[in-house]
């Protein structure tokens, strides 16, 4: 990030002043298709896209060094079933029954890749029919589960996505990671959904072809039905029901995209979508959390422990510890409770400081590498800030056990405002 670009990223939020970042904003007519990388630099995806929370398409071109295209792919361009079984035939993935509703997604199990792909062939086979249904692998984490030597090449994070506190905070820990490979046939599918803590994500397709069905912030509110729920498919005449769905009159069509083999799409935070694999699909995607999405992560998180609050409310007066095992119950149903977010926020902000404290003259200036320089760790440290004093007022994190906290909530959030004052100061 260079010092420009700083500068219009910290008036943009003050322009927002606390509003939810992304909403209700004009919906764009059309996605944006990035052709060329040389033309395209890192300020212009943060200004362009990070920050107005707008999603758009990268080309082919972003992706053409990646050794997965190379090797996971047939020179017909069909997924490469062969290298895949003698690269990962035995290891473990999970899949997902695209035919079984379970609430609003799909039940899985786990079995051996070589096990999937013998489906799969038979999928294909029998003309895009199987009586085990539409199998789909989701959420196979080969980077967290695969070494360094066997990783070797597969892809090349793109810049415009190195910005990714929820990858930063888990590498640190060592025990998880949000990056995964989707697979599947024609006819796979991932029903409407929001991204998990409401982050950013990127999908880039190794091959194949997927239709991508996006809404804005605040758009999916008309597809409510009468019990307050949001569809499980987007695409079912169910939803034209006046009678299920009463507010389907306000609704706006979707933003829709097919993505082709090799580009990558840019999800923006909080955009509801649904997604269709046109032919058999492979694709590499990541979600992730910055200091622009931040915000949205923890008004998320307060909306999912007030929705456990209701759920248990009756118990408040009788159960001892009840925000206790609110907190836990939320953490169980959404990966994270207010507890941990202070020590994703922690680790996070630590990192920042380091950088601010160890500013030279040559680190002050613009940083146009894709490193964490002095002007990329302002912006965060402005941002961390922002919300960590937001997490600090609250009632409900305020009933949380902080005394074995190093450092305490308050003592980092006055570290995290005194660095930006310098930063600003120089």
């Amino acid at each position: 990030m260079d010092r420009k670009t700083r500068a219009f990223a910290e008036q943009h939020f003050r322009d927002l002043g606390g509003r939810l970042h992304g909403a209700g904003g004009q919906a764009p007519s059309a996605v944006a298709f990035i052709k060329e990388p040389a033309a395209f630099s890192y300020a212009d995806f943060f200004r362009g896209f990070l920050l107005p929370n707008l999603p758009c398409v990268f080309s082919s071109a972003f992706t053409e060094d990646w050794g997965s295209r190379r090797r996971w792919v047939t020179p017909e361009g069909k997924p490469d079933f062969e290298y895949l079984l003698q690269k990962y035939g035995d290891v473990i993935v999970p899949v997902a029954n695209c035919g079984v509703q379970e609430y609003n997604s799909n039940p899985k199990e786990h079995m051996p890749l070589r096990e999937y792909i013998s489906y799969w062939r038979e999928y294909i086979q029998g003309g895009c029919s199987s009586p085990r249904g539409c199998l789909y692998l989701k959420d196979w984490h080969l980077c967290r589960d695969s070494s360094a030597e066997d990783l070797g090449g597969v892809f090349t994070l793109p810049v415009y996505f190195s910005s990714d506190w929820l990858n930063e905070f888990w590498d640190a820990l060592d025990v998880d990671d949000y990056r995964f490979v989707y697979a599947g046939p024609a006819g796979s599918w991932s029903p409407f959904h929001a991204d998990i803590f409401r982050s950013f994500s990127w999908s880039a397709n190794i091959c194949g072809r997927k239709k991508w069905l996006l809404f804005p912030p605040g758009q999916e509110e008309a597809l409510r039905d009468c019990r307050g729920g949001l569809p499980y498919d987007v695409t079912s005449p169910a939803l034209l029901d006046a009678r299920l769905h009463p507010t389907l009159q306000h609704s706006s069509p979707p933003l829709e995209v097919t993505q082709e083999a090799g580009e990558v799409v840019f999800v923006p935070s909080g955009w509801h979508h649904q997604v269709h694999n046109l032919d058999d699909t492979i694709s590499i995607n990541h979600n992730w959390v910055n200091g622009c999405n931040l915000a949205n992560m923890w008004r998320f998180l307060q909306q999912e422990l007030r929705a456990v609050q209701q759920e248990v409310q009756e118990w408040r007066d009788s159960m001892p510890d009840w925000h206790h095992h609110c907190q836990v119950i939320m953490r169980a149903c959404s990966g994270i409770n207010f507890e941990e977010f202070y020590h994703f926020l922690k680790v996070i902000a630590e990192r920042r400081l380091l950088v601010l404290g160890q500013g030279s003259e040559g680190a002050q200036g613009d940083d146009t590498g894709p490193g964490l320089g002095f002007q990329q760790a302002a912006f965060d440290a402005g941002r961390l800030a922002e919300v960590l004093a937001s997490v600090v007022a609250h009632p409900d994190f305020q009933r949380v056990d902080t005394s074995t906290f190093l450092p305490r909530p308050e003592e980092l959030l006055r570290q995290l405002q005194d660095a930006v004052v310098a930063a600003d100061s120089r």
